[in-house]
């Protein structure tokens, strides 16, 4: 990941706070503060289908975030300082979890549909839609994964071996 010519280039990166199931990705947060990168993650609506990317100061700030009934670390719905990456200066890439993929890029999610809806939003910012990587284990790349027309195929899928 941390070699790839998208992420070299890219100074707004987005990427999930790994769930235990799924690849970890605090090291790729560590080396985005690294480069001096800016940092944004996932804040989900419950009961919607909405989400925003919200900018993280540091590594470090990722121990002072909430924790959901879905056991992931989000910016609390009252932290209104942190910048969302539509109202400022989009985003250059997007690290994307999932539970199965094709080699097409289809990506089956956990079935809210939070990153469709949020690429549609990125597709209306003047940056239009940043580049997507889905970082995956070698077991979830499947021969076809059920899609929608709602659905928006990632870019790129990383993996072992890949």
């Amino acid at each position: 990941v941390i070699d790839h010519p998208k992420y070299q280039e890219s100074k707004r990166i987005a990427i999930f706070l790994s769930m235990p199931d799924e690849i970890q990705t605090e090291e790729i947060i560590k080396d985005i503060f690294k480069q001096g990168k800016e940092c944004f993650i996932p804040r989900y609506k419950p009961q919607s289908n909405h989400m925003d990317m919200l900018k993280l100061s540091s590594a470090e700030d990722i121990s002072s975030l909430a924790l959901t009934s879905w056991h992931i670390l989000q910016p609390s719905d009252d932290d209104n300082a942190r910048e969302e990456a539509l109202s400022g200066g989009g985003l250059d890439l997007i690290f994307m979890p999932g539970l199965g993929f094709d080699k097409k890029g289809n990506r089956l999610g956990r079935g809210k549909g939070y990153y469709d809806t949020y690429l549609e939003r990125c597709m209306k910012h003047p940056r239009g839609k940043p580049y997507t990587i889905a970082l995956a284990f070698r077991e979830q790349i499947c021969e076809s994964v059920p899609v929608t027309e709602n659905d928006v195929p990632v870019d790129e899928i990383l993996y072992e071996d890949c």
